[in-house]
C-alpha cells in the first residue's frame, strides 16, 4: 500500500513539473486517496484543480494545507495559503469570506515576527481597494511596496504582480507610458517562463484588460497571440482562456473578421457562463450584442443588449447606436447622455464620446458635440493610442461640418480616415469614407464623392454590414444637388424641419395645429418624392441639403 502510494505520488509530482495539469490533478486526488496528502502536496493539488477549472477541489486541498501548516507550526506557509484562499476568493466577488482569510493570513504574519516575503503578497489586496476606491496614488505606492519586498526575497511572482500593478496604477493617473513600459516589463517576465502559471495567467489576462481599457488594441493584439501560445503549450489549462478568446474576438471584429470574431466571442460565453466568477461574463455577450447590430440583426441585438446588463455589463453605447439605427433618434439620444454620466475609464470613455457625438448630432445639438468632441481630444492627447486618436479626428470633422466649416471638417475626416486604415480596420474606416464623400459633396468634388462611397459601399458588402450598404445605397441614389427638395410642398419642407429636429408626429401636429392623420401624411410624402426609408434618413437629408 505504501509502495503504491508513493509511485502515484512521484507520478503526480512529474506530471505537475511538465505542467500537464489534468494528469497532476488525477494523481494527486489517487495518491490523497490512498493516504492524506501531506501540506506541500497539497498546495501542489489546489493549483492543478485551480488551472483545470476545479475551484471548489482546489479550495477544499488549500484549506487542509492550511491546516496542515498549522499543526507542524509553519505560520508563514498556512499564512501564505491563507493568503491564496482569501485573494481567489476576493477575485470572485466573495468579500466577506475573503477578508476573513486575508485578516487570518495577516494575524499568523504577526505572530511569525519575522521579516518574510508573504508580508510583501498581503500588500496586493490592499492595494487593489485602493484601485476600486480611486485612490491610484496610494494604490501605486502600495504596489511599490510590495515589489521591494519582492527584490528583497528573490520572489518573481511578486515581482511581476507589483509591477503590472503599478503599470495600471500609473494609466490611471495619466502616466500611460510609464505604465504601459512596467506592463510590457512584467509581460516579458511571464512569456519568458520565469513566473508560475496561476500568477502568469492573472498578468496575462490584467494586462489585456488595461490594453482594452486604453483601447491600444495593437498592444493587445500581441499579448493576446503570445496568450494563445501559452495556452497551447498546456492544453489542460482552463482559466483565463475565455478572457483570451473575449480580447481576440475584439480584435478580430476590428479587423473585419466578423465571423470569426462571433465564434470567438461565443466560445468566450461559453468558457466565462462555466467559471465562478462571471465578472466578465458581460463584456462577452456585449460583443456579441455589437456584432449582431453591425450585421443588422437588431432583435438578437437588443435580447443581447439586454442578456449583458443581467452581468453589470451596461449596453452602452451599443444599445444608443442601435437605437439610432432604428430612427428612433430621442431614444438614442437619452441613452447615450445617461451612459455618458457614468463612464469614466478613459478607454471606454472615448467610446462613448465617439457614439455620443454622431448621436447628439442626429438631434441638433451641436453645443453639446462640440464640448463630447473637445473632451475626446483630450483623451486623445492623454492616452497616445491610434484608436482614439482616429476617434478624436473623425469628432471633430462631424463637428466641423456640422458648422459648415467643410474644407476644415474634409481635413479632420482625411486624417482619421488614414489612421482607421493603417489600424486596418475595414468598418470603421467606411464609415469615415462615407462622411468624407458627404463633405467632397459640398465642395461640389462629385468626382471624389462618389469614388468614396463606393469604395465604403464595397466594403459594407465584404462585411456583411446590411444597415451600412442600404445607407450608402440612398446616398448614391440622392445625388447631392438633386430636385428632391424642390419637388416638396412648402408644408412638407416645414415638416421635414421639424421631423429632423426630432420631434414625434404628435409634436408636429400641436406645433402646426393640423392632425396627426395630416402630418402622417406629409411624413409619408417626404419619404416617398425623397426615397427616404427613416425619419433618421430624412434627418441627415435636410443637414445634407441645408434645409436646417
Amino acid at each position: 500500500m505504501v509502495a503504491k502510494s508513493a509511485a502515484i505520488l512521484e507520478k503526480a509530482r512529474e506530471s505537475f513539473h511538465a505542467q500537464s495539469w489534468g494528469a497532476a490533478y488525477e494523481h494527486f486526488s489517487a495518491a490523497d486517496r490512498e493516504a492524506p496528502l501531506a501540506p506541500e502536496d497539497l498546495q501542489w493539488l489546489a493549483v492543478a484543480a485551480h488551472l483545470t477549472g476545479r475551484d471548489t477541489d482546489s479550495a477544499n486541498a488549500l484549506t487542509r494545507a492550511h491546516q496542515g501548516f498549522l499543526a507542524q507550526g509553519d505560520t508563514q506557509s498556512a499564512a501564505r495559503c491563507a493568503f491564496w484562499l482569501g485573494f481567489e476568493l476576493m477575485n470572485n466577488g466573495e468579500l466577506a469570506q475573503a477578508g476573513g482569510w486575508l485578516a487570518r493570513a495577516g494575524r499568523l504574519l504577526e505572530e511569525h515576527r519575522h521579516e518574510c516575503v508573504e508580508q510583501g503578497y498581503l500588500l496586493l489586496p490592499a492595494a487593489i481597494r485602493f484601485v476600486h476606491e480611486g485612490d491610484f496614488a496610494a494604490a501605486y505606492q502600495a504596489f511599490v511596496r510590495a515589489s521591494a519586498i519582492g527584490q528583497r526575497f528573490g520572489d518573481t511572482d511578486l515581482i511581476t504582480a507589483a509591477r503590472m500593478g503599478q503599470g495600471r496604477a500609473l494609466i490611471r493617473q495619466g502616466e500611460v507610458n510609464r505604465g504601459l513600459s512596467l506592463l510590457d516589463e512584467a509581460m516579458v517576465a511571464v512569456t519568458s517562463g520565469e513566473v508560475s502559471p496561476v500568477m502568469a495567467g492573472g498578468v496575462y489576462c490584467s494586462v489585456l484588460e488595461a490594453c482594452g481599457d486604453i483601447l491600444d488594441l495593437r498592444r493587445a493584439q500581441e499579448w493576446t497571440t503570445a496568450l494563445e501560445r501559452w495556452h497551447a503549450s498546456q492544453p489542460d489549462l482552463v482559466p483565463f482562456r475565455g478572457h483570451c478568446l473575449l480580447r481576440r474576438a475584439e480584435i478580430l471584429q476590428l479587423h473585419g473578421n466578423w465571423q470569426e470574431a462571433w465564434e470567438q466571442a461565443q466560445q468566450a460565453c461559453e468558457r466565462l457562463s462555466q467559471a465562478k466568477s462571471k465578472a466578465v461574463l458581460g463584456a462577452a455577450i456585449y460583443r456579441v450584442a455589437e456584432l449582431h447590430r453591425l450585421r443588422g440583426e437588431f432583435n438578437a441585438a437588443e435580447e443581447a443588449y439586454r442578456k449583458a446588463s443581467q452581468w453589470e455589463r451596461a449596453p452602452q453605447p451599443g444599445l444608443a447606436q442601435l437605437r439610432l439605427a432604428q430612427g428612433q433618434l430621442q431614444s438614442a439620444n437619452t441613452a447615450i447622455r445617461n451612459v455618458a454620466e457614468s463612464v469614466r475609464e478613459p478607454g471606454q470613455r472615448a467610446r462613448v464620446l465617439d457614439a455620443y457625438v454622431e448621436v447628439v448630432l442626429s438631434v441638433n445639438d451641436l453645443p453639446a458635440a462640440e464640448t463630447a468632441a473637445a473632451e475626446l481630444a483630450q483623451i486623445a492627447e492623454r492616452l497616445h493610442a491610434p484608436m482614439v486618436q482616429a476617434m478624436s479626428s473623425r469628432a471633430e470633422g462631424r463637428v466641423l461640418f456640422a458648422r459648415k466649416e467643410v474644407r476644415e471638417s474634409l481635413g479632420a475626416l482625411r486624417r482619421s480616415l488614414t489612421t482607421w486604415l493603417d489600424l486596418e480596420a475595414p468598418y470603421e474606416a467606411a464609415r469615415t469614407r462615407v462622411l468624407v464623400a458627404l463633405a467632397s459633396r459640398a465642395l461640389e468634388d462629385h468626382e471624389t464623392a462618389n469614388q468614396e462611397l463606393g469604395a465604403a459601399r464595397e466594403q459594407f458588402e465584404k462585411l456583411g454590414a446590411a444597415p451600412n450598404v442600404k445607407w450608402v445605397g440612398d446616398l448614391m441614389r440622392k445625388p447631392a444637388r438633386d430636385s428632391g427638395v424642390s419637388s416638396l410642398s412648402p408644408r412638407e419642407v416645414e415638416v421635414l424641419k421639424l421631423v429632423a429636429s426630432g420631434m414625434t408626429n404628435r409634436g408636429i401636429a400641436g406645433k402646426l395645429r393640423i392632425s396627426e392623420k395630416t402630418v402622417a401624411r406629409h411624413v409619408s410624402n417626404i419619404f416617398n418624392k425623397l426615397d427616404l426609408s427613416s425619419r433618421a434618413a430624412a434627418t441627415a437629408y435636410a443637414y445634407r441639403h441645408k434645409i436646417i
